[in-house]
């Protein structure tokens, strides 16, 4: 049984720590990558992580982990509100699937109360800060445990 979770990162995560901290935070992407990694080493899995300012790439990495990934944890920020396409491409991964946002989307903008992704994710961390990404990766583990017993 596979033990990768691939970990994605929407448009302007890159920017995490320097764009609008006040709702994101002040952790860097890499500070972010470290954290996924040390959680996922505490859980036995291997951690795949990537960011993309691409739509296409992330369909991509989407289609690259069918077959390969036990779970998915997918953070696809503005996309969230607007890729069917990504939507389509998670309907294809047969893993469980956590969707994180780091603000609490549901307290900001009306057309952020929406998300495609959330109705193939098998979970939905919202409003937890990059802490929601480690939340993520101990459901993901429970989930592949469970499906392996």
């Amino acid at each position: 049984m596979s033990r990768i979770v691939v970990v994605l990162n929407g448009p302007n995560l890159n920017l995490l720590g320097r764009r609008q901290p006040e709702i994101y935070g002040r952790e860097t992407l890499a500070d972010l990558e470290a954290d996924c990694r040390h959680v996922g080493e505490g859980l036995g899995l291997e951690i795949e992580f990537r960011q993309s300012n691409r739509e296409y790439e992330i369909i991509d990495w989407i289609h690259e982990a069918r077959g390969r990934a036990a779970g998915l944890v997918i953070n696809p920020a503005a996309l969230t509100h607007t890729s069917v396409a990504i939507l389509d491409a998670l309907h294809t991964f047969e893993g469980p699937i956590i969707e994180v946002h780091i603000s609490n989307v549901h307290k900001r903008e009306a057309f952020r109360h929406h998300s495609y992704v959330s109705t193939v994710a098998s979970g939905v961390i919202v409003g937890c800060g990059t802490q929601g990404y480690g939340l993520a990766l101990q459901r993901i583990a429970a989930l592949i445990w469970a499906a392996a017993r």
